[in-house]
């Protein structure tokens, strides 16, 4: 979760131990690049990971579920137990700096190697931290912040994802003959990370369904499972939306919409098992990606804790579908529009390849045809705002990562704040 302001930050914070206890000694082998000694073997056996949670390490879907299944996969995939070797403080609110602190101090305590922080409201109180103690790695999820040795930033093109999923809610929308999106979002133009979001779900729908119509309702919070409902029911009996999408943290917008008869596409993870009559697919992370290559870094830094930035290229790691970093969960083939599955993989082809991306001055036209077959064409139309301002020019390039994920304020023509 992402705030692209620096913030006063912190927490009421319920604290839960996964493990604290170093006695498992899951194997080895994988978990290191320069294992090839015995002492090398028996410090990853040792080595722990911490992380700090904004909502439940029990959750079954959203964004904390999320994380959590990408830690824990990668660290089994570095022969790691997560059971002995992760340390979780979980429920830790971002807006109390003190409550963000003082989970770093029982992560410390608990001799955590490296600490991941999931919320963008832990920033300033991890970089801080990051420089109390040099000798252990912060990484933290969706900000901006990172120094030269233990303290790194990630997060990725998670609009790439939004645009493929709107592909499918625009493929519903001509199945259902209504026009009408709804979208519970945490923010809308005041963060780059839910207004880019906003954007690329409405290209992509608009790629298929060229009269879609996008219908944006802000929670003002990150997670506020009461008002995610209740705002999802809004849009559909107000706005009349057949497809409710979301950037909030939990599958009640997914439910709402089950509840009232009309399609959903969920986030973060795929949410299908909580509403299996209206879920589509769902915009989601592979967590584990990031997860993987972070640990195998700080375990390669063997103690030193100032190698990480280093062995990780930069302070800032931002992957996207070409790195299976991002993608859509499967299609439920129970509720999909037929041409669902071949116009997102034409399409998801031609961002891997890096021939095109959402925010540029060529526009996808995608169409099932009769037989089943998907045409994709291109064409250059400028990109415009919901003003009527030219954001890009017709067949200009896209736009900067700087914006993306900095400084994008507007919303494209199409969307509309309910």
């Amino acid at each position: 979760m992402k705030k692209l302001l620096a913030m006063v930050m912190a927490v009421a914070m319920t604290l839960s131990l996964a493990a604290c206890g170093g006695n498992g000694t899951p194997a080895a082998s994988g978990s290191t690049g320069s294992a090839s000694s015995e002492a090398g073997s028996a410090a990853n056996a040792d080595f722990k990971v911490g992380a700090i949670y904004i909502n439940s390490k029990n959750d079954t879907a959203g964004y904390t579920y999320a994380h959590h299944n990408g830690i824990t996969t990668a660290m089994k995939e570095l022969g790691m137990d997560p059971d002995s070797q992760l340390v979780i403080v979980d429920e830790v609110n971002d807006t109390d700096y003190d409550g963000i602190a003082s989970a770093v101090d029982t992560l410390v305590a608990a001799d955590c190697n490296i600490i991941f922080g999931i919320s963008f409201g832990y920033m300033q109180a991890m970089a801080d931290k990051a420089q109390e103690y040099p000798d252990v790695i912060f990484s933290h999820a969706t900000g901006y912040m990172s120094n030269d040795t233990n303290f790194n930033n990630y997060f990725g093109r998670i609009y790439q994802a939004r645009y493929l999923a709107g592909v499918a809610a625009g493929l519903k929308s001509l199945e259902t003959g209504n026009n009408n999106l709804g979208y519970v979002s945490a923010f809308g133009t005041e963060y780059a990370e839910t207004c880019s979001g906003i954007n690329g779900f409405t290209l992509g729908a608009q790629a298929v369904n060229p009269n879609a119509k996008v219908y944006v309702k802000e929670l003002g919070a990150w997670a506020d499972e009461v008002n995610e409902s209740a705002f999802a029911k809004e849009l559909i009996q107000n706005y009349n939306c057949g497809v409710i999408s979301q950037h909030c943290d939990s599958a009640q917008p997914q439910i709402a919409a089950q509840d009232a008869g009309v399609f959903g596409c969920g986030y973060n993870s795929d949410m299908t098992a909580d509403a299996p009559k209206a879920h589509l697919t769902a915009a989601i992370w592979n967590w584990n990606v990031y997860y993987h290559t972070a640990i195998q870094a700080a375990m390669d830094c063997n103690g030193d804790a100032s190698q990480f930035v280093t062995k990780m290229g930069g302070g800032a790691y931002y992957g996207g579908l070409a790195q299976d970093f991002v993608d859509v969960s499967p299609l439920n083939q129970d509720t999909v529009a037929p041409g669902t599955d071949a116009a997102i993989e034409a399409v998801k082809a031609k961002i891997v390849s890096g021939e095109w991306d959402v925010f540029s001055g060529v526009k996808l036209h995608v169409n099932v045809n009769t037989d089943g077959t998907v045409s994709v064409d291109q064409a250059d139309e400028a990109l415009m705002d919901n003003a009527g301002n030219e954001i890009v020019a017709a067949g200009g390039p896209s736009v900067e990562d700087s914006v993306i994920t900095g400084s994008m304020n507007y919303f494209v023509a199409g969307v509309e704040e309910a």
